[in-house]
């Protein structure tokens, strides 16, 4: 299972397509309700004498292209449905839970279908009615560490096939010296042609480029000394700047990889003893290869490379050649209770590791919190024996040694930390060693007594006379990056266990020029993630899921390497006000630069600039000091070029800025007025360049009917409703719900976003469909919960009635992307946003000079086929095309207008409806 700090790397995973003769549930996914009043004639011909023939996966296809680290992939999935009556085809994607949905398409029967991006309440408000007892939510667990599932159900009729079109958007992040792209191939079944292709192209040369062995997913990031995947193709560009990965895995390939995989994930359910993971991963392994994982890395500039292109700038920034600053580390750690057994023994192992990792510079310190906190003192190992209590009620005995908890240390005795010598590391591994488990989780004394650990660190030193250092041990002190790395995993349970007041209290106290980054680890899935995301992003840091398995020890370690080495301190990005709109620009202030990692600056240039110039000021260690640190200035220009070209700079810069926006949403209080401000601000980015977020729901659209969908994280646990819960109803009427749809027949589709772990349907059971508030649904969301999907009502400003005035009857494809505000068809091409103007006149525009020659797409006539650019409904081939289609060839007429390049002999052949 990939830790959470892979987030970063893509992954893709179609687990499984289905196929039904009616709507059974599996162990993956609930169908709600079968659509009646279908189309009966081809469905159910020969079915008392004809055996049901089940869909068929006929082709898999991930393509990734990476352009400066921005990845965008695209999963389209093919399957046929030989039977000769209706059956329910299941697409599933594995997500990042760091990745933005940017479009999906589905093609029945030859008619594609997109989804588009909505605010969220604008999405319910697309319905009136809510459909009283049929709204039922559905969770299952992930395969995959730190993930969203997407899923969409849909009705394949006989004799016909489906296409599954989605695309996704990511920044990749450096972490450790490497970008990690990894590909999830669950495909559920052997499939007859399987390929993925990753093509990357960078603007300095590719230093690094390594496929490993196809892995589980269960281990850490991959490294120098994994085998080569021997079936992955490699090609270089003769500049080195350029590569392209494919690995095709035929039928043989893929049998041995899901046999290996199914004995790696039983090996690992056997090492493990948590039942939660033992249930996840005892699930059916059958048609799991694993992980298909490009790392690679790029010569960088010593200055860092900033790229402009079209109004807009991306610096890349990863000092390499600098010294290691010296920190103070404050290690906060949970032994209470539920740390009992297995987590214990991995905590003890991962920091005796951790330990003998810190550097001879740095110093540190333990601090031990269960029901109480105590700051060890290194120096006096042997003689701290924790003191008995005779209260053994409630959470504050220890497990197997009841009666006994930990001793509260007030500010005035805090121990002083120790520098990382061979001795004191020596003694607080013999203290780690030592931990057990007992009483509760005091998590806001724990982190209150960190703070003041360094601040008194600090304030010591100020004191020439101290006893407690001398001068030059004050003048190390002062010189120290101060950092907190704070793991437990549960809620707070004693002293203060208001997460609010927990978060202000200690953001309020950890302020000032030593103000320490905190770190946040949350173990396990009974962690209070919320919480410690929070925190970590008020005070300089991040937080990490560290997952119950046998490698929990090698997640803490392959964890602190990523902080282990800061290169800079106090780090800002600077751009002349008169270059760069200021308002535009993402994060430009940071705490701490990491070796190994890569900080990220995009922004708007002001109009008619021709040079851009930055300045990166911060404080790096001092080469001849060997704890000392001075002032870091870079300058770097670069020349503003009028030639255009396609870079994903402008949707790097808004999935950056989205991104960060979302985090200053997460860290504060959501009465807070600036929080509503980025709230407003990520919400019109994610609808202009139709990005699915936690504001914006993914809407699909087939004849008459539309649903929304949100993502759900798969890594939430049993006991914690999602924060957005998949909900799902049948897009046709149906005797049970018949206020359900417009009472016009259309095919079934079933469309949800789903995750979690555990509630999910036995795989004997099956949904009762006459009574969906049956036993036989294993969890149920009452409709007293506001349902996510309600019925479509129409209204006068809906699209149906926007498609009379805009003459589209006949060009349904067409509303997928009509701005009913503006009267104009928007869309994405080649990186651009295009908007194009729709006439409500029954003068259909015209070219004054007449229609001009193009080429036009297969879609649209015969492929060579000369075409002319006309306006939209001139053009009766134009009418069963898809979005895709004609974003691909159209055309503008009269500098304004929706055009297509049609064929000559398809331009006003028929008279439009007017």
């Amino acid at each position: 299972m990939q830790p959470i700090w892979l987030s970063v790397a893509c992954c893709v995973s179609v687990l499984v397509v289905h196929g039904y003769a009616a709507a059974v549930p599996t162990q993956d996914t609930f169908v709600v309700a079968k659509a009646e009043g279908e189309n009966t004639e081809k469905s159910e011909k020969n079915t008392a004498e004809e055996p049901n023939v089940p869909i068929k996966l006929t082709k898999m296809q991930v393509n990734s292209e990476v352009s400066l680290r921005y990845a965008h992939t695209t999963v389209v999935t093919h399957v046929r449905n030989p039977s000769s009556r209706s059956q329910e085809a299941t697409f599933h994607i594995l997500l990042p839970e760091t990745a933005f949905i940017s479009g999906f398409v589905m093609t029945l029967d030859g008619k594609s279908y997109k989804a588009y991006v909505k605010e969220k309440e604008e999405a319910k408000n697309l319905y009136s009615d809510a459909v009283s007892k049929g709204t039922a939510a559905a969770h299952i667990s992930a395969k995959a560490r730190d993930s969203n599932h997407f899923t969409v159900s849909v009705n394949v009729e006989p004799n016909t096939e489906a296409e599954f079109n989605l695309t996704y958007e990511e920044l990749l992040v450096r972490r450790n010296g490497v970008y990690n792209h990894a590909i999830n191939l669950h495909p559920g079944a052997l499939v007859p042609k399987m390929e993925v292709t990753v093509h990357i192209k960078e603007s300095q040369k590719i230093s690094l480029l390594r496929v490993p062995e196809i892995r589980t997913g269960n281990e850490i990031d991959a490294t120098e000394n994994d085998a080569h995947n021997a079936k992955a193709v490699i090609n270089k560009s003769n500049d080195d700047k350029e590569a392209t990965i494919t690995f095709s895995p035929d039928l043989d390939e893929q049998k041995r990889l899901m046999e290996i995989y199914s004995d790696k994930i039983k090996e690992s359910t056997t090492s493990t003893h948590n039942s939660d993971v033992e249930q996840s991963d005892n699930e059916k392994t059958t048609g799991v290869l694993g992980q298909f994982v490009v790392q690679y890395d790029v010569i960088r500039p010593e200055k860092g490379e900033i790229l402009v292109n079209d109004g807009y700038f991306v610096h890349f920034f990863a000092p390499e050649e600098l010294k290691p600053l010296s920190k103070l580390v404050v290690f906060v750690l949970d032994t209470s209770s539920s740390m009992y057994g297995r987590k214990i023994e991995q905590l003890q192992t991962a920091m005796k590791a951790i330990l003998a990792d810190l550097r001879s510079s740095d110093y540190f310190s333990i601090v031990e919190f269960n029901s109480d906190v105590q700051v060890h003192k290194l120096s006096e190992t042997h003689e701290e024996v924790t003191a008995p209590n005779n209260d053994k009620s409630g959470s504050d005995f220890e497990i197997g040694l009841p009666g006994y908890i930990a001793r509260s240390e007030s500010a005035s005795t805090i121990t002083l930390p120790v520098v990382a010598s061979p001795t004191n590391i020596a003694k607080a591994q013999d203290i780690v060693s030592r931990f057990s488990a007992r009483g509760g989780t005091n998590i806001y004394e724990a982190l209150n007594i960190a703070i003041d650990v360094i601040k008194k660190a600090y304030e010591t030193n100020k004191t020439e006379s101290s006893a407690a250092f001398d001068n030059t041990e004050a003048e190390r002190i002062k010189a120290l990056q101060p950092i907190i790395i704070f793991l437990t995993d549960g809620d707070a349970t004693v002293g203060e266990t208001n997460p609010k007041r927990i978060l202000s209290s200690i953001t309020e106290k950890n302020t000032g020029e030593r103000k320490a980054a905190v770190y946040s680890l949350a173990f396990g899935h009974d962690a209070d993630r919320d919480l410690l995301r929070k925190l970590s992003l008020r005070n300089e840091g991040f937080m990490r899921q560290i997952y119950e398995a046998s490698d929990a020890a090698l997640q803490l370690r392959h964890f602190y390497r990523q902080i282990s080495s800061p290169l800079l301190a106090d780090v800002d990005f600077i751009y002349p006000p008169n270059q760069v709109k200021a308002e535009s620009l993402t994060r430009n202030e940071f705490d701490t630069l990491f070796a190994g990692a890569e900080t990220v600056v995009a922004g708007k240039l002001e109009p008619n600039v021709r040079e851009l110039a930055s300045h990166v000021i911060g404080l790096c260690a001092d080469d001849d000091n060997h704890y000392g640190r001075k002032s870091y200035k870079v300058k770097n220009e670069v020349k503003v070029s009028e030639t255009k070209e396609y870079l994903p700079l402008e949707r790097l810069w808004a999935y950056l800025s989205i991104k960060q926006l979302l985090d200053d949403v997460d860290a504060f209080d959501h009465d807070d007025k600036d929080e509503k401000r980025s709230e407003k601000y990520a919400l019109s980015l994610a609808l202009k360049y139709e990005f699915v977020t936690p504001l914006t729901s993914l809407v699909v659209v087939k004849p008459n009917a539309t649903i929304p969908v949100d993502t759900v994280s798969a890594d939430k646990p049993d006991t914690e409703k999602p924060s957005n819960t998949f909900y799902a109803i049948p897009l046709s009427p149906s005797p049970v719900h018949s206020s359900i749809g417009f009472g016009q027949t259309i095919p079934y589709a079933e469309v949800s976003l789903i995750g979690g772990a555990g509630n999910i349907a036995p795989e004997d059971s099956f949904l009762d469909t006459d009574n969906l508030w049956g036993h036989k649904i294993n969890h149920f969301i009452p409709s007293t919960t506001a349902p996510l999907f309600t019925t479509a009502v129409p209204d006068s400003t809906t699209s149906e009635s926007l498609e009379e005035t805009c003459h589209l009857e006949n060009y349904s494809w067409a509303l997928n992307i009509l701005n009913k505000k503006t009267n104009s068809l928007e869309f994405l091409a080649n990186g651009k946003n295009v908007t194009l103007e729709l006439s409500k006149s029954d003068t259909i525009p015209k070219a004054s000079e007449g229609d001009s020659e193009c080429a036009h797409s297969a879609g649209v006539g015969t492929p060579g086929e000369a075409g002319v650019c006309v306006y939209l409904t001139r053009c009766a081939a134009a009418r069963d095309i898809s979005v895709d289609e004609f974003r691909n060839k159209y055309c503008v007429v009269e500098n304004k207008y929706a055009g297509v390049c049609c064929p000559k002999n398809k331009v006003d052949t028929e008279k439009p409806l007017l």
